[in-house]
């Protein structure tokens, strides 16, 4: 399946180019016009440059040969919370906007965990949680894409096991390792499509808990 990262360059978004690579997919790495994608190149994965803030039409025409997307595009923890709305909200909705115009169907999106849940939108990751909250809902309910939204917990740098769990009301960390593993595993799963799956790290292999959905 040819799958365009957008948000390659980041630290989960390298981990998904590994792991497509793995599972036999075409990666495509969606890099901002000003990123280096030399690196990816030099690989023979083909890079497309995205600007976020552009248009839905004009990113769309980086899209018209693939099969899937995932957005794993983030304004970053050093930015205004302008830019958390620019690219976290709106440069989401424009790439499931995008996504529709070029017609790619799958879809997925990493969101975050409790995004739903006003209650438990805690400071100063307030401003991201907005964006995550509406960029979910518009995906969910002004769309028509094949989606799977996956809610992660604190992402951690520590080596992956493959072992997570889903549990709305559980708290908790995961491995960005294993985050990308789900996805890509949850790319190939058509009983994700539709759903809204938090994701922690577990004692369930990633099958079993795609398996429970």
């Amino acid at each position: 399946m040819r799958v365009l990262i957008v948000g390659a360059n980041g630290h989960v978004g390298r981990l998904l180019i590994k792991q497509l690579l793995a599972k036999g997919d075409e990666p495509i790495a969606g890099l901002r016009p000003e990123e280096d994608g030399e690196d990816w190149e030099d690989q023979g994965i083909t890079v497309r440059r995205i600007d976020l803030l552009e248009k839905p039409e004009r990113i769309a025409s980086t899209m018209m040969d693939t099969e899937a997307i995932i957005f794993a595009a983030g304004s970053g923890g050093r930015t205004r919370d302008d830019m958390t709305l620019l690219i976290d909200l709106d440069g989401a909705v424009k790439t499931m906007q995008a996504a529709e115009i070029a017609g790619v169907q799958r879809f997925l999106m990493i969101s975050m965990l409790f995004a739903e849940d006003r209650n438990r939108w805690a400071d100063p990751l307030k401003p991201l949680y907005v964006a995550k909250f509406y960029a979910d809902n518009w995906l969910v309910h002004q769309t028509h894409l094949d989606y799977t939204i996956v809610q992660p917990g604190a992402l951690s740098f520590h080596p992956g096991t493959g072992l997570v769990k889903s549990d709305p009301l559980a708290v908790g960390s995961i491995s960005r390792e294993d985050l990308a593993r789900f996805l890509v595993a949850a790319l190939h799963a058509p009983e994700t499509i539709g759903k809204t799956v938090p994701l922690l790290s577990g004692d369930q292999s990633i099958k079993q808990v795609i398996d429970q959905l």
